[in-house]
């Protein structure tokens, strides 16, 4: 008992400041985490080498690789040539940049890890707004939210559906014919409901665009030789994640790998490079996951797995949507991989009540997908995110993020509620 008093009042605490923005995020969770490993060895639920051990040590490196590959590609001006491309084809209306960038991003999220995918994207569309002349506040958080739900459409899109296949030995189709079609219905209501909240910001006239239209994209390439470079580096990553079934690398070394040939061929100025890395996101992330071990350690996530079990016992069709909608909170507030691995052994257990759990599990990967978008730290793409929209001038906020993607999340669990009803 005492740690789960204490793990969740830490948690809870930290999660205030987060929020808040009363203290630095990478500060309060670097202090929280070290309350939560304080605790845990006084109470007697986390020590300190559990503590490492919960850093997700292949996400750090995932983003640590991508980083560098993203930070030498922009130096080539290849970022630059994608945005007044992109721009051009806008045809000078926020409201299509934001329905073409989002589903781009959708999509590519479905056979790319999504935070690979949004470190690529974002870049680009900061750039696009400032050539035209618009705030890219609407475009990066559609990319975003449409990212997350992007992700669930497939097996590899997103991690604890990688985790759901394992534990269920459902195959790549399996995940196609059951979520993929839930996931465009989502999407297309993430757009329609994202363009009804940004409905201001979409009537805005662009200031440049008429100027654009007179840019030669070429021009943007600073260095013809490094792109082709960087763009095989990119291709051999990209390849290495679609047959990551096959060889077994982590997500963190394929991105290594492809950093590691883009210095090679490249020769960039490595502090220069060094200087682009998001050194607080990382550390942010290093400590968030401390704490969420610490919350798992104490048993706190189980004991919402069991609670879940015995609905299953009682009232089925309630217990698919407890799941979903228990899912989709605890999603919002901590890493969904720890309340995955927490669910797997619940609804395996079910399974062998007699129930066919097939259902259970889509539930699970809906509700832990969609859940994401609830808060600024539900994913690790929300994080990454409104990190990389700080450097604009119009950074998304956690007040913005609540009146939109919130109201997505919910919008998306309850289209999924109305279909275990009617399914």
């Amino acid at each position: 008992m005492a740690g789960y008093i204490s793990s969740l009042s830490i948690f809870s605490l930290t999660f205030y400041f987060i929020i808040s923005g009363k203290l630095d995020r990478t500060v309060a969770s670097f202090i929280g985490a070290m309350a939560m490993v304080v605790a845990g060895k006084l109470c007697g639920f986390y020590s300190q080498e559990e503590a490492f051990h919960s850093i997700d040590f292949n996400m750090i490196g995932l983003l640590l690789g991508m980083m560098i590959i993203v930070s030498v590609c922009k130096k080539t001006g290849f970022f630059s040539y994608i945005a007044v491309r992109a721009a051009k084809a806008s045809n000078g209306s926020t409201l299509r940049l934001m329905v073409m960038m989002g589903c781009v991003t959708a999509f590519l999220s479905m056979f790319l890890d999504n935070v690979t995918t949004i470190i690529l994207t974002i870049p680009i569309t900061v750039l696009i707004c400032d050539i035209i002349g618009i705030s890219p506040l609407p475009v990066v958080l559609t990319e975003i939210v449409l990212s997350n739900i992007g992700g669930v459409g497939t097996m590899i899109g997103d991690p604890p559906n990688m985790m759901i296949a394992s534990a269920s030995e459902f195959s790549f189709d399996d995940f196609i014919i059951h979520l993929f079609p839930i996931v465009m219905v989502a999407i297309v209501l993430g757009i329609i409901v994202l363009a009804f909240l940004f409905r201001k910001e979409t009537k805005v006239v662009p200031q440049n665009f008429h100027s654009v239209l007179n840019i030669n994209e070429k021009a943007a390439i600073k260095d013809e030789k490094g792109l082709r470079r960087v763009v095989f580096s990119l291709a051999i990553v990209v390849g290495l994640f679609i047959l990551q079934k096959r060889h077994g690398f982590h997500h963190s070394f394929i991105a290594l790998i492809g950093a590691g040939i883009v210095l090679l061929l490249v020769r960039p100025d490595l502090e220069d490079i060094m200087r682009d890395v998001e050194w607080p996101i990382l550390a942010f992330f290093a400590s968030l996951f401390v704490l969420v071990g610490g919350l798992e350690k104490a048993g706190f996530l189980s004991m919402i797995a069991g609670k879940i079990g015995m609905i299953a016992r009682v009232n089925y069709n309630l217990a698919k949507i407890s799941i979903l909608w228990v899912s989709a909170i605890f999603a919002s507030l901590v890493d969904r991989i720890p309340f995955t691995t927490a669910m797997i052994p619940i609804i395996k257990e079910v399974g062998e009540l007699g129930f066919n759990v097939d259902s259970l599990w889509w539930v699970l990967a809906l509700g832990v997908g969609f859940g994401g978008n609830g808060t600024p730290i539900g994913s690790i793409v929300g994080v990454v995110g409104l990190a990389m929209s700080e450097k604009t001038n119009s950074p998304i906020d956690y007040k913005t993020w609540i009146k939109t993607a919130t109201v997505v999340m919910l919008v998306t669990i309850i289209f999924v509620t109305l279909l275990i009803k009617i399914i």
